[in-house]
């Protein structure tokens, strides 16, 4: 079974067992989290959307907080000797699913 759940503005697709990286999220390292915003989900050629999908809840354990590579900003203008050097590193949590709740769906 897989399920689309949207966190930090982001969609994912993730089954029992992913490990994934999404934007910050609020608890400690080993907290267990339930993410409540699921677009879709599926198993086999199942699939629930829209409100059906709304009753289909992910569990997830907190692994890691942590930050991402840097990116290198540069910007330049030509000829005006104007050149501008940035960096920037992005805050992340990595979650491993531990489950799908798919309990409350009555077909």
């Amino acid at each position: 079974m897989y399920a689309i759940v949207r966190t930090g503005g982001k969609q994912y697709r993730v089954e029992e067992g992913d490990q994934l990286r999404v934007a910050t999220l609020d608890g400690a390292v080993g907290d267990a989290i339930t993410l409540e915003d699921v677009v879709a989900s599926g198993a086999g050629s199942e699939l629930l959307f829209g409100a059906a999908a709304s009753a289909v809840s992910v569990n997830a354990r907190i692994t890691e907080h942590g930050r991402g590579k840097k990116v290198v900003v540069f910007k330049k203008r030509r000829r005006k000797n104007y050149r501008l050097t940035q960096g920037h590193r992005q805050n992340y949590t990595a979650i491993t699913i531990t489950g799908i709740n798919s309990s409350d769906i009555t077909d």
